[in-house]
């Protein structure tokens, strides 16, 4: 047996109240994730460089450097160039090396003549990859870095040396 819904209306008396989330868009939590696009008629020549993810439909040609953040390269996009950028998607072409610290992604219409170094790569059926692949593990990256800063000398080599120094500039003298 039906019964009448609540929110039944017969036309007699007060209409019921309005659902309070029905016309209410729904909020994100996450902030926006901006974006610059390059357009399909536009052609740049030069070097990229910035701190916001990168669509790219148009011609690139020089090098594109965003390490902290995504570039996308578009069915439409020609680029003639290294990047690197934190993670690399291509769905267009693309001829020069890709320099990733996390992923790259060669979608299957997408094409790559040049090398990549990545830490994550993903190339998918019908795709074309000519070049050499560096899959880097997230480990050996954080190793990495950590041999790159110069040592410090402990405060005893340091105090050590001082008084060698010493004698020698006094034997000289």
């Amino acid at each position: 047996m039906l019964q009448p819904s609540e929110y039944a209306y017969n036309g007699k008396g007060n209409p019921p109240a309005a659902n309070q989330n029905s016309f209410n868009p729904v909020k994100t939590v996450s902030a926006p994730v901006e974006q610059a696009t390059i357009g399909r008629s536009l052609v740049i020549k030069g070097e990229l460089s910035g701190s916001e993810a990168l669509y790219i439909d148009g011609r690139i040609e020089g090098k594109i450097s965003l390490p902290d953040n995504r570039v996308t390269i578009g069915r439409n996009g020609i680029v003639q160039a290294n990047i690197t950028a934190r993670e690399v998607v291509v769905m267009g072409k693309v001829n020069g090396n890709i320099e990733c610290s996390d992923r790259v992604d060669i979608r299957s219409e997408g094409s790559v003549t040049g090398d990549v170094s990545t830490v994550r790569v993903s190339v998918e059926d019908g795709a074309v990859l000519k070049g050499g692949i560096e899959v880097r593990s997230s480990e050996r990256k954080q190793q990495n870095q950590n041999h790159d800063k110069p040592q410090a000398k402990p405060a005893e080599a340091q105090k050590a040396a001082e008084p060698a120094k010493a004698m020698a500039a006094t034997a000289h003298a």
